[in-house]
C-alpha cells in the first residue's frame, strides 16, 4: 500500500488552491502586477543599458497585461462562464504577454544595433556571433589560448566562447549577413519558441486515459487540470520576467532550457528516444543540460529504455564537439574547461552573491570549500538516483529543478540569471503529470511518499 506524506499533501493542496483561485485569474493578476513592477524598478535602476532599454518597454507590455487580467476578473463576477475569462483566453493573454515584454523588446533592439547603437545587446550576444563567424571562416568557434593572449587585456574575456559548439549556429545568420534580424537573439526566440510550440503539444496529445483508469467528466476535468498547469509552466518559460529579460538582452540560455522541457514532455509521453534527442540538442548548445540529460537517462533505464535516451542524449553533444576536438584541441579545452573552472587567462564575471560566490571570497580557501560543497550536493544527488530512481517525468522534472537550484547556489562563480532553470523546470512538472493520475499515485511518484508492502 502507499502511505502518503501528509506534509506534501497540505503544501499540494495550498498550491492548488492559490493556483486556482479565480479560475487561475489571481494568480495571472500577480504574476503579471508583479513583473510591471520589476520591469519599471529595471528601467529605473539597472546599471546595463540593454537592460533599462528592456524594462522601458516591457513594464508598458506587464501593464497592459495586468489591467486585462483585471477586466477579465471583473467579468468573471459577472459572469462565471464568460469563453473571455477561461482557460483559453488566459492562453491570448499568455501569448499577448509574451509579445510585448519579450519579442517586441528584442526587435527593438535589435534593430537599433543594426542601425549603429552599441548599448542595445549583453556580452554573449557578441561572444555567440563571433563564435558563429569562426565556426565559418575556421571550423571551429574557439579561440585557442596563445590567440586569446594575444588581444588587448580589455578584449580577452571576449576572446572566451563558454559554450558548447552548437551555439555557434545561432550565431551563423549574423556572420552571412549583417541587418537585424540576423541578431543572434531573434534566432534564440525562434528556436525556444519552436521548441514550445513542440512540448505543449506533445503533452495534449498525451492519452487521457489508460484502460479503465477514469471515465468521461472526471478525465475532461483531469484533462482541463493538465492544461491549466501546462500554461502555467509555459508561462514560467516565456513571461516570467528572469525568462523574459533574459532572452530580449542575451538570450543564449533559454533555446537550452526549452530543449530540456521538451524532453521532459517526450518523457511525459512515454518517447524516451524523442527525449534523448530533445536534450542532447540542449547538451550540445550549454553545460546546464548535461545534469538533466543525466537524471532523464536513468529514468529511461527504469522503463529498460536507458540505451534509446542516451544515444541522443550523450550522443549529439558528442556529435557536436568532435569537430572541434579535431580541429583544435587546445582551443577546446581553453574555451569549455579551464575558463568555466577558474583557470582561464581571465576570470569569468559571473559573480552573483550566492552562498558558494560568498564562501569562495569570504573564507580561506574559499574556492576549495565551495568546490566541496558542491561535490558533497553531485554524490547526495547520485545516491537519491540510484536508491530511489525516477520512474515518471514529474519525478525527473522535480530531481533537475531541486539539483540544479542546488549547483546554481553553491558554485563559485555562477548568475542569477541561472535561475531561470530551476525555476521553469519546477513550474513545468506539474503539466506533466498524466490526466489519469490519481492523487496517491501522483504523491509516490514525486517522491512524496513512501511505499510499503502490507
Amino acid at each position: 500500500m502507499i502511505v502518503d506524506d501528509p506534509t506534501a499533501h497540505r503544501s499540494r493542496w495550498h498550491w492548488r488552491t492559490l493556483d486556482n483561485a479565480a479560475g487561475g485569474l489571481a494568480l495571472d493578476l500577480g504574476l503579471y502586477a508583479v513583473s510591471a513592477a520589476f520591469a519599471a524598478i529595471t528601467a529605473v535602476t539597472s546599471t546595463l543599458l540593454p537592460h533599462r532599454a528592456w524594462g522601458a518597454v516591457a513594464a508598458v507590455g506587464y501593464l497592459l497585461a495586468t489591467l486585462t487580467v483585471i477586466a477579465q476578473l471583473l467579468l468573471r463576477r459577472r459572469s462565471p462562464t464568460s469563453r473571455l475569462t477561461g482557460l483559453p483566453a488566459r492562453w491570448a493573454v499568455t501569448g499577448l504577454a509574451w509579445a510585448t515584454t519579450t519579442l517586441l523588446p528584442l526587435t527593438w533592439q535589435s534593430i537599433d544595433r543594426a542601425g549603429g547603437r552599441t548599448d542595445r545587446a549583453q556580452e554573449e550576444v557578441l561572444v555567440v556571433e563571433q563564435a558563429g563567424s569562426r565556426l565559418l571562416e575556421h571550423g571551429t568557434p574557439y579561440l585557442g589560448p596563445d590567440a586569446i593572449a594575444a588581444l588587448p587585456p580589455g578584449e580577452q574575456l571576449m576572446g572566451y566562447t563558454p559554450y558548447q559548439p552548437g551555439m555557434a549556429m545561432f550565431g551563423l545568420p549574423r556572420a552571412l549577413l549583417d541587418t537585424w534580424w540576423t541578431d543572434s537573439r531573434v534566432w534564440f526566440a525562434v528556436g525556444t519558441a519552436l521548441a514550445l510550440a513542440l512540448a505543449v503539444a506533445a503533452l495534449r496529445r498525451t492519452p487521457a486515459t489508460t484502460g479503465e483508469a477514469t471515465a468521461g467528466q472526471a478525465t475532461a476535468a483531469a484533462t482541463h487540470r493538465r492544461d491549466a498547469a501546462l500554461l502555467r509552466g509555459v508561462q514560467a518559460a516565456t513571461v516570467l520576467p528572469i525568462c523574459a529579460l533574459t532572452l530580449a538582452t542575451g538570450g543564449d540560455d533559454l533555446p537550452v532550457l526549452a530543449l530540456c522541457l521538451l524532453a521532459l514532455a517526450f518523457a511525459a509521453a512515454d518517447r524516451p528516444g524523442r527525449a534523448g534527442l530533445a536534450v542532447g540538442l540542449a547538451g550540445a548548445l550549454k553545460l546546464f543540460a548535461w545534469p538533466v540529460a543525466l537524471v532523464l537517462i536513468v529514468w529511461g533505464l527504469t522503463r529498460r529504455a536507458g540505451t534509446r535516451v542516451a544515444v541522443g542524449a550523450i550522443g549529439l553533444p558528442i556529435a557536436a564537439l568532435l569537430p572541434a576536438l579535431l580541429v583544435d584541441r587546445d582551443a577546446l579545452t581553453e574555451n569549455v574547461l579551464r575558463f568555466p573552472l577558474g583557470h582561464g587567462l581571465v576570470t569569468s564575471p559571473a559573480q552573483s552573491p550566492f552562498p558558494g560566490y560568498l564562501i569562495a571570497t569570504a573564507l580561506p580557501a574559499g574556492r576549495l570549500i565551495a568546490a566541496g560543497l558542491l561535490v558533497a550536493a553531485g554524490v547526495a544527488i547520485a545516491v537519491r538516483l540510484a536508491r530511489r530512481p525516477p520512474r515518471t517525468a514529474v519525478a525527473t522534472a522535480l530531481i533537475c529543478g531541486y539539483g540544479l537550484l542546488a549547483a546554481i547556489a553553491l558554485m563559485p562563480s555562477t548568475r542569477f540569471g541561472y535561475l531561470l532553470y530551476p525555476l521553469a523546470l519546477l513550474t513545468w512538472a506539474p503539466a506533466l503529470h498524466r490526466p489519469d493520475d490519481t492523487p496517491t499515485a501522483a504523491v509516490a511518484d514525486e517522491g512524496s511518499g513512501r511505499t510499503t508492502s502490507g
